[in-house]
């Protein structure tokens, strides 16, 4: 048994094999070696990658809030005030490109393509297999004439084709060059009544200021404006941030036991006080802006007050608090070095109204609202005085029942007139609601009608209501609206559609009238 082990071990066939087992084992630990290797490898450049994104997200955050930190100083040190040369445009005109496909010319033909090869060797010499090449050449000739006429038509309807897009783009080239300088002429118009003060050209140019001035993401652009020529005072109302346009977030870190990038919360005070920063900030930026944009001193004065639009969280509905409200002169705000002020002590300076908790929408009254002596008015009447019992308003004339609607409305708590009849625009009323937390100047519009009311006419109030830079349109109207109406007026935001079955209940509730509205309407079909 001895000598059989020796002779194994020296065995070449069993040495090799275990040389082989070694080698495989040696590689399968290098395998598994290099395996962890890069494994450990991936998860610190994963950590480092997740590490490196709560950096990045720290950034933006930061950055954030260094821009709503300085949205004052900043819009101060930029220069660049809107003129009525920046609104202008330039024209440049655009580089003809042919159609795809239709750029160059397609070569013509070649006879060399369609020539058949002639009899070659001896049999050719000999004029064998002439006829037969003689033919083919006559179909070659056919084919070829063909093809030329081919071509001709399809050179043809592409040079046609080009030409058709080279007018349509000459054009449009020249449609734009009208159109700018059309605008470019009407800018100039509107400098020229801005100097003299015309009350439509100031206030085309203020909107155009507010629109250019940039701020950061989450800014609403809400604005309206109404400027007086004779004081020269001009009344602006814009709106405000909410409180989410300051980061939640004061940083980011990246947790690596539980592989989470979590936010740093920003402290309550810190958000709050940025919050009230952003917003003091902005109401002063506005008056800078509109003072720097008018060096002709058009804009005596400026009365500002600063909104937001939001939804109140104990009621839920939509409300429009005045947080800031101010009033100052050109000389006085001119005193101000912007960059260097405290902008809440800035305001308190200028003794300006500010809500004392504006994460909380605690109003303020505004110094200033929009008045109504941008409507023609007319005397008012009392209507109600002479109605029977139980009146049906169909069997009002329109003039009585447009003055009825302007006494349900100052019953309601509205300041109401009536306007001229025929110069008006299609407004019947104007009111104005004194509440700080709603929105201020109404347009009123009473149909009394036995049909269904027309879109038309729900469509025209909303252009009104642009054109008057009014809060809200009112139609109110014995009748009913159609469905069309309805949605067009939810899709508005600031349309209010009171038919006859609203108008009983408003008239007994605030008025202790009953009144029959008329026609019931028909039965709506389910959608």
């Amino acid at each position: 048994m001895a000598s059989r082990s020796g002779a194994g071990a020296n065995d070449p066939y069993a040495r090799e094999l275990a040389r082989q087992t070694r080698e495989q084992e040696k590689a399968r630990r290098a395998a598994e070696a290099e395996a962890k290797r890069q494994a450990r490898e991936q998860k610190l450049a994963y950590e480092s990658a997740r590490a490196q994104e709560a950096v990045d997200l720290t950034y933006v955050v930061e950055n954030d809030a260094e821009q709503l930190s300085t949205l004052l100083r900043r819009a101060v040190l930029d220069s660049r005030a809107l003129t009525f040369d920046r609104l202008k445009q330039g024209f440049v005109p655009t580089v003809f490109t042919p159609p795809r496909g239709h750029s160059k010319p397609v070569p013509l033909p070649r006879w060399e393509e369609y020539e058949p090869t002639p009899p070659r060797g001896l049999l050719g010499a000999l004029g064998f297999g002439r006829k037969n090449y003689d033919v083919d050449v006559e179909a070659a000739r056919k084919r070829f004439d063909k093809a030329l006429r081919k071509h001709a038509r399809d050179e043809k309807a592409r040079a046609e084709k080009t030409n058709r897009a080279r007018a349509e783009h000459a054009r449009e080239n020249q449609q734009e060059a009208a159109r700018i300088e059309t605008w470019n002429a009407r800018v100039d118009e509107r400098r020229d009544a801005y100097r003299v003060r015309e009350v439509e050209a100031v206030e085309w140019f203020v909107d155009q200021v507010l629109a250019a001035s940039e701020y950061p993401h989450g800014f609403p652009k809400a604005h309206k404006v109404s400027y007086q020529a004779d004081t020269g005072d001009l009344l602006v109302e814009i709106d405000l941030p909410l409180e989410d346009v300051v980061p939640a977030a004061r940083s980011y870190r990246y947790v690596k036991s539980r592989d989470e990038i979590t936010p740093v919360p920003r402290p309550d005070k810190e958000r709050k006080d940025l919050y009230a920063a952003v917003l003091a900030q902005t109401a002063l930026r506005t008056v800078h802006d509109l003072f720097a944009a008018d060096p002709d001193g058009v804009v005596r004065s400026i009365a500002l007050n600063c909104h937001v639009a939001t939804i109140d969280r104990a009621t839920g509905r939509a409300v429009h608090p005045c947080l800031i409200t101010l009033q100052t002169d050109r000389d006085k705000f001119d005193q101000l070095v912007l960059t260097q002020v405290d902008p809440r002590a800035c305001l308190k300076g200028l003794r300006s109204l500010v809500s004392p908790n504006p994460y909380e929408l605690e109003p303020v009254r505004p110094l200033v609202t929009f008045d109504l002596n941008k409507f023609r008015l007319m005397d008012s009447m009392d209507v109600v005085a002479g109605l029977d019992s139980r009146p049906v308003l169909t069997d009002l004339t329109p003039t009585e029942f447009e003055h009825l609607v302007r006494q349900l409305f100052e019953a309601i708590g509205l300041e109401s007139v009536n306007t001229q009849p025929s110069k008006d625009e299609g407004v019947d009323a104007v009111a104005m609601n004194t509440d700080p937390v709603m929105k201020g100047l109404c347009i009123i519009q009473a149909k009394r009608s036995a049909k269904v009311v027309p879109f038309e006419t729900v469509s025209a109030l909303a252009g009104v209501v642009e054109h008057k830079r009014a809060a809200k349109g009112i139609l109110v109207t014995t009748s009913w609206f159609g469905r069309a109406s309805e949605a067009f007026a939810n899709e508005h935001g600031r349309l209010e559609l009171l038919d006859g079955a609203n108008l009983v209940h408003l008239f007994k509730e605030h008025m202790d009238l009953d009144v029959i509205p008329g026609p019931v309407p028909p039965q709506r079909r389910p959608r």
